[in-house]
């Protein structure tokens, strides 16, 4: 199980004070995204219980699971564009996966909120659960897969992650290249002030 303490599963990156990281940004998310690769070479189902907000970076780790409980009070946020750079973590592979290409791409380009209730009928959301009780479904969603065969679970799971872990790492490598070259620009800076002190950004394509 991926499960968190507190009001939220993954709030993202703290934007102020330089991100919260001890070195340059673009190190630091070479250095998480180096570790976050290794989720996907674990062999072990895993459901991700998700409560309040899983966002940009937190939306990739909730994406990293094979599932995802969470509650209509939940939410789902892949604000890369309002923040003026591009996605990571792996979501140009996973998001699509879930959600498909046109509900992915309807997050990636407008960066708004889904919803727990909408997160679960377009597929993001695996089981809707009732409110708090994410943790609960989770573990016992986790107890049945863990009735069933081991050597049987495991022999399918390979089966259906095929080549995941390889593409997820081939788009990392992407991902981390866009994100250096628009966290030089104009537009970025201008998304995490915006973000900061809570106004809409104004972009203006530089």
């Amino acid at each position: 199980m991926l499960c968190s303490e507190g009001k939220h599963f993954c709030a993202g990156a703290d934007l102020g004070a330089g991100g919260g990281f001890d070195e340059d940004r673009a190190t630091a998310a070479e250095r998480l995204y180096r570790a976050a690769a290794r989720l996907f070479t674990v062999r072990t189902p895993m459901i991700a219980a998700v409560q309040g907000s899983a966002v940009g970076g937190g939306l990739g780790l909730a994406c990293a699971a094979d599932f995802r409980v969470a509650d209509p009070a939940s939410r789902f946020v892949a604000n890369f564009a309002l923040l003026g750079f591009h996605q990571g973590f792996g979501l140009s592979v996973t998001l699509p996966e879930i959600v498909g290409q046109q509900a992915a791409a309807d997050m990636l380009y407008t960066g708004r909120r889904i919803g727990g209730e909408e997160a679960h009928r377009i597929g993001l959301a695996d089981r809707l659960a009732e409110p708090g009780t994410q943790c609960e479904v989770a573990v016992a969603w986790a107890r049945t897969i863990a009735a069933a065969a081991p050597l049987a679970v495991a022999s399918i799971r390979a089966t259906l992650r095929a080549g995941l872990a390889d593409r997820v790492r081939a788009a990392l490598e992407h991902e981390l290249a866009e994100q250096a070259r628009l966290w030089a620009t104009e537009d970025s800076a201008e998304g995490v002030a915006a973000s900061l002190e809570r106004r809409t950004p104004v972009f203006r394509g530089h």
